[in-house]
């Protein structure tokens, strides 16, 4: 009888299913909505002066390429810029730019950007996106991408067509005009 009631022990023990499993099969993943925001906005990237949006964290001990610029090859920028809905900062700053770029061209002035751009004012107030991509500032006209984004933008992904609305080439300040498209849940 001892035997019967152990064997009938360990036959529960192994026939019962864990309820411990890091995954469950109640209900199938149904994905939200995806939705599609524009947005328009300039962003003010300010190196130069007393109160620089962007400094400079590291740049190596040598380059030839760009030596005669504010930012040579190899340099690579913190920034806080102020996201404004007008070219001019006096046009209502509506969040700021967090991030890091480097100046990766050694024949084209050229940046690889990461930002994070939140805003803190109106429908997307305390929402971000991510912007990870290759910047070639030289050309009037460029894309880049949205990798992500928190908030309102969760689980985002869309590009964003920069285009340099005031370049001073000899400071290194410069004003660029955003459009972006952001699909997300």
């Amino acid at each position: 009888m001892e035997g019967r009631l152990v064997l009938a022990l360990i036959l529960g023990v192994c026939t019962t299913i864990p309820c411990h499993a890091y995954y469950s099969q109640s209900k199938p993943y149904v994905p939200p909505t995806e939705k599609v925001a524009q947005l328009h906005f300039f962003f003010h990237d300010t190196i130069s002066g007393k109160d620089p949006s962007a400094v400079l964290v590291a740049h190596p001990n040598f380059t030839t390429a760009f030596n005669n610029t504010p930012i040579p090859f190899g340099s690579v920028f913190a920034t806080d810029d102020p996201i404004t809905v007008g070219p001019n900062l006096t046009s209502g700053v509506i969040g700021n730019a967090q991030g890091l770029w480097a100046s990766t061209g050694q024949d084209v002035l050229d940046l690889v950007v990461y930002w994070d751009i939140g805003f803190n004012q109106g429908k997307f107030n305390g929402s971000s996106i991510s912007i990870f991509s290759r910047d070639p500032i030289t050309q009037p006209e460029r894309e880049v991408a949205v990798v992500g984004g928190r908030g309102k933008f969760r689980m985002a992904k869309g590009f964003a067509k920069l285009k340099t609305y005031f370049a001073d080439f000899s400071t290194g300040d410069a004003i660029v005009e955003c459009n972006v498209t952001v699909i997300h849940h």
